[in-house]
């Protein structure tokens, strides 16, 4: 990483400390779904706004290692990375920390206090449910379908996000979570094709479990190796994939329970 002159004298206590803050950021960064070039950027400018010469880290999946030097010091240290979910307000509150250190606003101490402060923002389960529902609704209407298929995929794929959310809730592997909703929001949605509800009742099955779709996983992986952060890319495109085979998974056990095979879309 790049060098300037640093801007204050620091002990070893205090460039231990600075490390310590800084691998923090980085941590909470990649648990919270920052792409691998923001994980990194935040990180560097705050430990050149906190007094560092040099900044040099190394991010996987599971870990980011950083090493901080400060004339002829270094500090090395590892944290591990465990995945909290996309929360897009911790990242722009990160970076808005950042930015208040580089305009010499906030000192180390402050920083620290302030990450210990941010509370992940959340929707109430009860908000997300009838939006997903509308959400998946809104595009069977966009496939074509009419009123009644509207209305059969607002209520398959919100049944669908409730038990996503209370799968969630008991911590069970993301991967789980994806095939029982999946399979609830098909089995749900097939009613449309018993009681032939609709011009073209397939097109419930097809929109309800759109809620499934990883995309801002795959968008972070298609981003992080265009930036030249393969592993990371490939990290988070295996875990997209894996995401999808189990989405795929469920809907295909609830087409065999019911009978009703294949999407017209």
């Amino acid at each position: 990483m790049s060098s300037i002159t640093p801007r204050r004298v620091l002990s070893q206590e205090q460039q231990t400390e600075i490390t310590r803050i800084i691998v923090k950021v980085g941590q909470m960064l990649a648990q919270f779904g920052a792409e691998s070039r923001i994980i990194e950027q935040t990180t560097v400018r705050l430990g050149m706004a906190l007094g560092l010469e040099s900044v040099e880290m190394a991010i996987s999946s599971s870990a980011i290692v950083l090493t901080s030097l400060y004339q002829g010091s270094c500090v090395t240290t590892t944290r591990r990375v465990r995945e909290h979910g996309i929360n897009m307000q911790v990242v722009c509150e990160i970076q808005r920390i950042c930015i208040m250190a580089e305009k010499e606003l906030i000192g180390a101490r402050e920083v620290r206090q302030r990450l210990d402060g941010i509370v992940p923002f959340h929707y109430h389960p009860w908000l997300v449910v009838p939006m997903v529902g509308l959400s998946c609704g809104a595009f069977s209407l966009l496939f074509g379908g009419d009123w009644p298929i509207f209305l059969v995929t607002c209520l398959s794929s919100a049944v669908a996000m409730r038990v996503r959310q209370l799968i969630a809730r008991h911590h069970h592997s993301p991967l789980i979570n994806f095939a029982a909703t999946g399979f609830i929001a098909t089995l749900l949605s097939s009613s449309a094709n018993f009681f032939n509800w609709g011009a073209q009742p397939y097109l419930a099955m097809a929109a309800s479990v759109l809620l499934l779709v990883p995309g801002f996983p795959l968008i972070n992986a298609v981003s992080d190796m265009v930036k030249g952060y393969f592993n990371m890319g490939l990290a988070r495109w295996g875990t997209a994939t894996l995401l999808t085979i189990s989405a795929a998974i469920g809907i295909i056990l609830a087409m065999s329970v019911t009978g009703v095979w294949g999407w017209k879309v």
